[in-house]
């Protein structure tokens, strides 16, 4: 990376130049790139069911699905880009070659040893500044357990917890009800290890 760019970091435009030149992935933040962790075989499992679901839902619809080389940009004064690991988009899709989610209403991140912290933090907050998001999803790939946002019509955050295999997201923005025996078909659950403590 150009030394000048690290220093006084990238604007939006700066970045996705020099991104197409990389290798690998990265995400903008705070005017810094900042390379993605690779995702487990589990975790690619749950995204590739999830954006296969909401792309066989979407279809003759006037929104579809994208994928995790998809970017959103966050409305804020350093113009952070995210890639969420699937999400749903709406609107205008003539441009072929962005690399920018056209109006996205979906995003959805599924959990890493690495990312949970900032995903159940930072990023939340950031997508809910964008003005067209109107649910968040943060998926857990060891239980069948989410995390839903939901924009109300007073434009306040609604929270809530679906848990087991027979709960349901229901989106009707999007038209879309999500099953979560979808998110973890074909994945076995393990029982979380018991802490033995000392005696005495």
């Amino acid at each position: 990376m150009d030394k000048n760019l690290a220093r006084h970091g990238m604007s939006p435009g700066e970045f996705i130049a020099w991104l197409g030149e990389q290798e690998h992935k990265y995400e903008l933040v705070d005017g810094q790139p900042l390379m993605m962790a690779g995702a487990t075989r589990r975790h690619r499992r749950i995204t590739l069911s999830m954006t296969t679901f909401f792309d066989t839902q979407l279809q003759g619809k006037k929104c579809q699905a994208f994928n995790s080389d998809t970017m959103v940009k966050i409305p804020s004064a350093n113009g952070n880009y995210r890639f969420p690991d699937l999400g749903v988009e709406c609107g205008d899709f003539r441009d072929e070659n962005s690399l920018e989610a056209s109006e996205p209403v979906l995003v959805v991140e599924v959990f890493s040893e690495t990312t949970e912290g900032t995903d159940r933090t930072r990023k939340v907050e950031e997508y809910k500044t964008v003005s067209t998001i109107q649910y968040i999803l943060l998926v857990d790939p060891n239980i069948p357990e989410v995390l839903f946002y939901m924009r109300g019509d007073d434009k306040n955050w609604i929270f809530e917890v679906k848990i087991g295999l027979d709960a349901v997201v229901d989106m009707p923005q999007i038209g879309v009800a999500l099953p979560l025996h979808i998110v973890y078909q074909g994945l076995e659950f393990y029982p979380r290890p018991t802490l033995v403590y000392p005696q005495g």
